[in-house]
């Protein structure tokens, strides 16, 4: 009933039947009272992974600056390889159920934040003070941003309609941008770079602005699927989970953000 397209968030995310009385991280632990999922809940631990993430990133730009680049390249390194592990986690969390319950673990949720923070401060701050894009890591970061407050207002009125169909066209969509991505990197690891798409030119602008349009789909799904999950009584827990879906999707929002400013530098 509950279909998204954030393999974080899944068909059987808020079936509380599909989860204990209690995690398997909190074994042994005293019993507490179960309020259920809030909208409030989600907010709060919402700002203390954005922070975590942000801190992060920030972390690299400060060793940076500061002339510490040996520190600055072993944190991202680090980041990149803990990327690599949540990357294969989530891929597989497409076919398969066996990672879900992660999503709920505040410590896996934080340890990704802090992982993706690491790895685009590493990247951003290349990209600025080596790659001659200055200023894009603010522009990317503020069109994010208003791209989540535009879907979420848009959301809140009731002009996006998220229902059955709406779910599945966007689903099978994404899974299609995530094949072309998996494609290209396999090519790459071959020396083949798939043409036009990742190119500055006019099909691969316009690529970019369709993914980007699917990321912004995807926030509405994500909202709807929260505000569902609290409607239903969903377990206290699964905010981690509404948080670690939101997460994957802005990062991804942001990523092809980056990469359209790049592709729009590159004409100039």
């Amino acid at each position: 009933m509950y279909r998204s397209g954030n393999p974080a968030l899944n068909a059987s995310t808020f079936q509380k039947s599909s989860y204990p009385d209690k995690p398997w991280w909190e074994a042994g632990k005293t019993p507490v009272q179960n309020l259920g999922m809030t909208i409030e809940g989600v907010a709060e631990k919402g700002a203390v992974t954005f922070l975590l993430f942000i801190t992060s990133g920030m972390t690299i730009w400060g060793l940076g600056l500061t002339g510490q680049p040996e520190i600055a390249i072993t944190l991202f390194f680090g980041g990149f390889a803990l990327n690599a592990v949540f990357s294969i986690i989530l891929f597989i969390s497409w076919f398969t159920s066996a990672f879900q319950s992660l999503f709920a673990n505040p410590l896996f949720v934080l340890s990704y934040a802090a992982s993706q923070g690491l790895l685009i401060g590493g990247m951003t701050y290349a990209l600025e003070h080596f790659g001659g894009y200055q200023g894009i890591t603010i522009q990317a970061f503020l069109i994010t941003g208003m791209i989540f407050g535009a879907m979420l207002g848009i959301y809140r009125t009731g002009l996006i309609n998220v229902n059955h169909n709406f779910r599945i066209a966007l689903y099978s969509a994404v899974f299609g941008i995530m094949m072309v991505y998996l494609f290209s990197f396999l090519l790459a690891l071959f020396g083949v770079s798939v043409p036009l798409i990742h190119g500055s030119g006019t099909v691969g602008i316009l690529f970019s602005l369709v993914v980007i349009a699917l990321g912004a789909m995807m926030l509405a799904s994500d909202f709807d699927f929260i505000e569902k999950g609290v409607e239903n009584g969903a377990p206290k827990e699964l905010e981690w989970r509404a948080v670690f879906g939101l997460m994957v999707t802005l990062i991804w929002i942001y990523m092809e953000v980056l990469r359209l400013l790049m592709k729009l530098q590159q004409r100039r």
